[in-house]
């Protein structure tokens, strides 16, 4: 976060001297020091945001790739000869356990055409598609695999934390 902040502000000042560093140094760890103290955010929190990172920018990646293949079933549906779109609409459960896990599978079901989440209470998501084979597999998908990863190493840092205050 605090590279972050960093960065931002140098960008924000649209040049690179040494007065604009030094500044932004300074200004970047009160910002920092701010976060930390006053929004619960901490350095462990930073570690793990970075252990992340592979895993977020495979799910980007993945979710494009996923937004492109749904776009190329969608026109091949909408310019097909078929008479009849079979829409359906799905109920399913999932085991992801944290609210912003769910809220991403339900954002990146939206995200990709053809589907939309039109509920998301507890852990039952209720996905309307435009035809059956889009909705193949919802339930097991990349996706939920890659938050259950994202979960698990969100567990085990809680767990060190617990740890460490015992």
């Amino acid at each position: 976060m605090y590279i972050l902040f960093l960065f931002l502000w140098i960008i924000l000042n649209g040049q690179v001297t040494s007065e604009i560093v030094v500044f932004g140094i300074v200004i970047a760890a009160v910002m920092y020091g701010f976060v930390c103290k006053f929004l619960d955010y901490s350095v462990e929190t930073d570690i793990l945001l970075f252990r992340k990172l592979p895993y977020i920018l495979a799910y980007i990646l993945i979710l494009i790739w996923e937004i492109i293949k749904a776009n190329v079933s969608a026109i091949r549906l909408a310019l097909s000869y078929r008479n009849e779109v079979d829409p359906v609409i799905v109920k399913f459960k999932t085991d992801l356990k944290s609210n912003t896990s769910k809220v991403v599978l339900a954002n990146s079901i939206t995200l990709t055409p053809g589907t939309i989440t039109m509920e998301l209470e507890g852990d039952e998501l209720v996905v309307h598609a435009l035809d059956v084979e889009l909705i193949e597999g919802i339930d097991e998908s990349v996706f939920v695999h890659l938050l259950r990863k994202m979960e698990a190493m969100d567990e085990e840092a809680q767990q060190k934390r617990r740890g460490w205050h015992e």
